[in-house]
This record gives structure tokens, C-alpha cells and sequence, in this order.
């Protein structure tokens, strides 16, 4: 496991990241995680938010690509 150290770079706080660790994203959110762990996430689109995507994905479902269901003996 590396191990890294906190150092100031302006008004911020910066930890490298380690030669060792190949960031596969290029932004990340970060977190105060328990017991003063930091963590980072990859910040992705959210698909809900996303226009691109509703846009893209509007009209994909269709009732024919739904599952048909009846209901046996009054079940609700």
C-alpha cells in the first residue's frame, strides 16, 4: 500500500496520487469517510439528470418491450 502526505499548494490541501494507482476517470468527487478516511468516487452523469441521455433513451420503451402479467386469484 502507498502512502501519501498532505501538502499545501496555494489555499488548497493536495494529495498526489500515487504512481502506483492508474486513475481510470478524470474527475472525482470526494468524501469524508468514517473515522477520517477520505474518499473519492468517479463523478459520473447522473442518467436521471442527464439531457443527453433522457433525449437519447425518450421513446426506448415501448409496450411491446414490457413484460406482459395477469393476475392469478385476486392476488392484490
Amino acid at each position: 500500500m502507498a502512502s501519501v502526505k498532505l501538502r499545501k499548494v496555494g489555499d488548497s490541501t493536495v494529495l498526489t496520487v500515487p504512481k502506483t494507482i492508474k486513475p481510470r476517470f478524470s474527475n472525482y468527487e470526494a468524501f469524508s469517510g468514517r473515522d477520517g478516511a477520505i474518499v473519492f468516487l468517479p463523478k459520473e452523469p447522473n442518467p436521471f439528470t442527464d439531457e443527453n441521455f433522457i433525449r437519447t433513451h425518450l421513446d426506448s420503451l415501448t409496450e411491446e418491450s414490457t413484460t406482459k402479467a395477469e393476475l392469478i386469484n385476486h392476488e392484490f
